[in-house]
């Protein structure tokens, strides 16, 4: 394939639904998709689609939302070399590589870890966090030892691309607090995105979520962003629905936003109008940084209809169910509020 355009093209006519050339993605806004009955995954990003693919054989095969989910963020992790996530990621601003991820169900139970060094598939990790401990989050070396405990096997992942790419900043900037410093991209870029995030529901009815990344590129040794932490990157609640986040992870942090979307869809918001709400509220604290950062959030409820919405243009998630195996949907809608 010659293009990401040319890809994002074929995905559409496999069943996803994107902006039409030459019109703002807020001019084409689409409804969510419509509710379905048994299982689908959907996913952040266009990275997504073969991600969901793993996620979908479990559930195809009558699999739990949770493996449905661990594997699919496996994949991600292992399968994509992507410099955001997993053992491709790009290091902190000290040329080390950390990994961050969460994993919860529908019926609260929830594991994480954070700054994860020489461990692949840092999503497992957290699964025996959940289901070994009676912890939610380890971080750093603790995190590291109880995953070589779990069997998990310490080896070397930064990859020499991510090394030269570390040397490469160092030769030209200077450390600052700043997104992606080593993508001067306007927000929403194609190439200017990071978490997967996936959310899944089973033919049960029951609902599961994981979020891993490697984290922003050039981090301050020891900075962890909303991925791990449940409510900011992840929540997952089978009353009501789950949702992830993309984008920015302190903006996350900050306003709960996971959790946030949830409780929005509980009073009665579809996933889409939680999605906006949520975005309106981070706009809201933080005008001035909003213009120079993404959000991004994707949402599903119990009945199986999904949403999505950014502050920026250029979000794109990937569905899968028994009707649509790999389509690839823009959200169809970015911020247009005041100080956006």
């Amino acid at each position: 394939m010659n293009t990401r355009r040319e890809f994002l093209q074929q995905m559409a006519l496999a069943g996803g639904a994107l902006a039409l050339p030459g019109i703002a993605a807020s001019s084409v806004a689409k409804p969510a998709a419509p509710a379905v009955t048994g299982a689908r995954v959907v996913s952040t990003w266009d990275f997504g689609v073969p991600a969901n693919q793993a996620a979908w054989d479990v559930l195809h095969a009558g699999g739990t939302a949770l493996d449905a989910v661990e594997q699919g963020a496996r994949w991600a992790e292992t399968g994509l070399c992507n410099s955001t996530v997993g053992h491709c990621g790009y290091p902190d601003r000290d040329g080390v590589l950390t990994l961050d991820a969460s994993i919860m169900d529908g019926d609260g139970r929830c594991g994480a870890v954070a700054a994860l060094e020489d461990i692949d598939h840092p999503i497992s990790v957290a699964r025996r966090v959940m289901e070994q401990t009676p912890h939610v989050l380890l971080v750093g070396p603790g995190a590291q030892q109880f995953a070589v405990e779990q069997g998990f096997q310490k080896q070397a992942l930064l990859t020499p691309e991510a090394v030269q790419a570390w040397e490469e900043w160092k030769k030209t900037s200077r450390y600052q607090p700043q997104i992606n410093a080593e993508r001067r991209l306007i927000p929403g870029n194609s190439q200017n995105h990071d978490t997967l995030g996936m959310l899944a529901i089973d033919q049960r009815g029951n609902l599961a979520g994981a979020c891993t990344t490697s984290g922003m590129a050039w981090k301050l040794r020891g900075r962890v962003g909303d991925s791990p932490i449940v409510g900011a990157g992840l929540y997952v609640d089978n009353e009501v629905g789950a949702a992830t986040a993309s984008g920015v992870g302190e903006e996350m942090i900050r306003n709960a936003a996971s959790f946030l979307v949830v409780e929005l869809m509980r009073q009665g918001r579809s996933p889409m109008d939680a999605c906006r709400e949520a975005i309106d509220r981070v706009v809201r604290k933080r005008p001035e940084a909003s213009k120079s950062l993404q959000v991004c959030f994707l949402a599903i409820n119990r009945h199986g209809e999904v949403g999505a919405f950014a502050l920026h243009p250029g979000f794109v998630y990937a569905v899968c169910d028994a009707q649509r195996q790999d389509a690839l949907l823009d959200s169809g809608a970015v911020y247009l509020g005041e100080g956006a």
